[in-house]
């Protein structure tokens, strides 16, 4: 009977997404044509939304709530409830990815959406205000899309803010890189613009994935369906976790999705401690928690977890699940239920999660176009001029400045004769917009981008593609002899780092690296060097050969991407961009991606992860980035301790630890006394010329000692001023003891240290005391 009736139920769906696609309507419900209407209270606006929710989820059959557990929920025809998509990409612009989003529609009147750089590439730019407005504008063209009937779902999923702790991660490319405090900043303003600032309606709904720990694909044979990362206390709360606190602490975050990835012998996805303890406890989410893609089903098929599929549906609705991307819940939850592994109320706790999240996406408010405040976006809000210039902005600022000997840049466009331009990257639209992406509205290759400033352009691939197995070098070195000038556009693609694909070499692939030898040793001059990239990679042969005059890294720069790179070579934008990534060189490939760790062991000769605990060389160091201009940064003031400060701290305790420091719990302080040790810091900034541009000012904390698993140096803030020649600013930080001087003990337990803590900006220093 159960199963007649999702088929029937089934079959309604069908028919009702067909007329919605007829009519090219954004399907809603309890509007005047509605089968339910304002007599149930899910259609009364003025009740909350879990109120809300749970009159809707009680009027439901057992079979309907059971329908509505996958990404591809079915509609209730009998209570006027219509199917829904739950999965949207928007990682960098609206995306194809997933299965809400559709731009191919026969007559729709959007055919492509505004797609910025790649993750990484963004978080170069230390702007967080430049990433609110990438999120906003995504919102808006996702809210737009959705108005015109080309969208079945708002809820998006997206950003991911996992930690790039590898340089070989296949995904490092969508991430804002390798520091906690980075990555949370980034969550806290792309998830807010993303979400819109409307406080009865959402724009859409943004979920942070993967928590947590997720950073590896497929390296020797360890998958990421398989894998289980073994992660101590201390590394999750200071290294893995604070991104996804950020997200529904500060940012609100309607989701959080869980990640394959197994912690600790529990996988994340039936991870009680972690979904409903963490999440939902600790940090408050109010929103839904969603799979990975079949991330159910591994917990049987891949893990060995649980030896049913009913056992494998219930510990993950039961550990804090809400829904599962794919079907697997939907086929064996009934049967959880009948063999009494799995209690209705325990859907009905995951459904009024879902249903919550609709209410507040004004999908029970009538038609969107009339009731919501984003009703009266449309097509013409797709593809904006303003969110094009945004995104030309966003790669311009994120572009980075590797090496620029004897200033070969920027290039005085009347003085070049001729030009080489050579490269798989050259004129591959593919190469400029990474993964997770949906049609470009205005795509411009490097070559466009060059072409747009010279006239006698040449161009080359010299490689069959980016895996570079076939080079053209003998050509490649002819073009370059006859050329004034010469532009390499090398790197990788989706090829060799993607979803599902990890690199085990950090150096550029194939031929590239002779190539590049060849072609610079047959130029006139220096030649000039663009990594594509979204991965670091050991470029020492040119970091070192003087015939390789300059080198940008531009990531995966987006739609605009080409003309961004012909901006800065020519001098139309000064570069401002800082490595958010280590790039070390290929001997740290020796270190198994496997072990999770972040501290150094030089006992064993580990030699940890990232800036903050990393013991070797590195080709570039993380926050590295020239300009054409000259800068100068320096400490004009800190905060002396006032009164009511020292008289705080003289009434709180202290600890000695094992290691023999005295310190101050912060979960005793309390979230008053933190907020009355906030003090601010200012650096003076000056452009000393002789271009105006954009600069970022980084600021660091260094405990006396690194002893005791403190990170070397940890980064606390950035801020981003526009400078013109000759001009000062003075720059503000606010600074907070209990989020910046405190460190994780290896228990998980977050201390501040009694005694000096120094404030750095390049190598300027502050001392403060933290003491009674």
């Amino acid at each position: 009977m159960a199963a007649f009736s999702f088929l029937h139920v089934a079959a309604a769906i069908l028919l009702l997404m067909a007329a919605a696609a007829t009519a090219g309507d954004p399907p809603f419900s309890c509007g005047a044509a509605s089968v339910a209407t304002s007599e149930y209270v899910f259609c009364d606006a003025t009740r909350t939304a879990a109120e809300r929710a749970a009159d809707l989820v009680g009027r439901m059959t057992a079979a309907e709530k059971v329908a509505q557990l996958g990404d591809q929920a079915a509609g209730v025809p009998r209570l006027g409830v219509p199917p829904y998509k739950w999965w949207s990409e928007a990682l960098h612009g609206l995306a194809t990815s997933g299965r809400g989003l559709h731009f191919d529609v026969p007559g729709s009147t959007a055919r492509a959406a505004t797609s910025f750089p790649q993750v990484l590439l963004t978080a170069a730019a230390f702007d967080d205000a430049l990433w609110f407005r990438i999120g906003q504008a995504i919102g808006t063209e996702a809210r737009a899309l959705y108005n015109i009937g080309q969208a079945e779902g708002l809820t998006m999923w997206s950003p991911n803010v996992n930690i790039f702790r590898d340089p070989r991660w296949g995904r490092g490319q969508e991430t804002p890189g390798e520091d906690p405090t980075m990555a949370s900043k980034y969550a806290v303003a792309f998830v807010t613009g993303m979400q819109g600032n409307s406080t009865a309606i959402l724009q859409t709904s943004a979920c942070c994935k993967h928590v947590t720990a997720y950073d590896l694909e497929d390296w020797n044979g360890v998958q990421r369906y398989n894998f289980n990362a073994k992660v101590t206390a201390q590394d999750l709360e200071d290294t893995y976790n604070p991104p996804f606190k950020s997200c529904v602490v500060d940012a609100k975050a309607t989701c959080i999705m869980c990640a394959y990835t197994g912690i600790n012998g529990v996988p994340a996805c039936a991870n009680s401690d972690l979904l409903t303890k963490t999440v939902r406890g600790d940090w408050g989410l109010d929103g839904y928690i969603a799979s990975d893609c079949d991330a159910v089903a591994i917990l049987r098929d891949a893990q060995r977890y649980t030896q049913t599929p009913e056992d494998a549906v219930a510990v993950a609705l039961k550990a804090g699940l809400d829904m599962n991307c794919g079907t697997y819940v939907q086929q064996h939850a009934t049967a959880a239920i009948q063999q009494g592994k799995l209690t209705e109320e325990d859907i009905d706790k995951a459904l009024k999660n879902l249903f919550a999240i609709r209410m507040r996406l004004g999908h029970f408010d009538g038609d969107p176009r009339s009731n919501s405040v984003y009703g009266g976006l449309g097509a013409a809000d797709i593809c904006t001029p303003e969110h094009r210039s945004l995104a030309l902005e966003a790669a311009m600022d994120g572009i980075v400045l590797l090496k620029n000997d004897a200033g070969i840049l920027p290039l005085d466009r009347t003085a070049v004769a001729s030009a080489a331009v050579i490269g798989p990257n050259a004129n591959d639209g593919l190469a400029l917009i990474g993964n997770y992406f949906g049609p470009p509205c205005e795509p411009t290759t490097p070559l466009n981008g060059i072409q747009g400033y010279l006239k006698n352009v040449r161009f080359l691939a010299g490689c069959n593609s980016a895996a570079c197995d076939i080079a053209a070098t003998d050509q490649a070195a002819a073009l370059a002899s006859s050329s004034d000038y010469v532009f390499l556009f090398m790197g990788l693609s989706q090829k060799q780092e993607s979803e599902g694909r990890d690199r085990t070499s950090l150096l550029l692939p194939g031929e590239q690296q002779s190539l590049i030898n060849a072609v610079a040793d047959a130029a006139k001059r220096p030649v000039i060097l663009v990594l594509l990239t979204g991965g670091p990679v050991d470029i020492t042969f040119a970091q070192t050969n003087p015939k390789i005059g300059a080198i940008l890294w531009a990531g995966y720069p987006g739609q605009a991407g080409g003309l961004a790179i012909a901006k800065v070579l020519f001098g139309d934008h000064n570069p401002s961009g800082r490595l958010p990534v280590t790039w070390y060189p290929e001997e740290f490939t020796k270190v198994p991606m496997t072990d999770m760790r972040m501290r150094a062991d030089p006992a064993t000769g580990y030699p940890g992860r990232s800036y903050r605990f990393y013991q070797g060389k590195t080709v570039y160091k993380f926050g590295y980035g020239l300009s054409y201009s000259n800068y100068s940064r320096q400490l004009v003031s800190g905060s002396k301790p006032t009164e009511s400060y020292t008289n705080l701290l003289a009434s709180l305790r202290t600890t000695t630890a094992s290691e023999g420091d005295a310190s101050y719990h912060v979960e005793e302080i309390g979230t008053y006394g933190c907020e009355q040790l906030r003090f601010p810091a200012v650096v003076e900034v000056q452009n000393h010329g002789p271009m105006d541009g954009k600069h970022s000012v980084l600021m660091y904390l260094r405990w006396p000692t690194a002893k005791g698993g403190r990170p070397t140096t940890q980064l606390i803030g950035f801020r981003s001023q526009h400078l013109k020649v000759g001009e000062k600013a003075n720059v503000r930080f606010d600074i907070s003891p209990c989020e910046h001087f405190s460190r994780v003990r290896q228990d998980g337990k977050k201390v501040i240290d009694r005694g000096s803590h120094y404030l750095m900006v390049d190598k300027d220093e502050s001392e403060i005391r933290f003491e009674a």
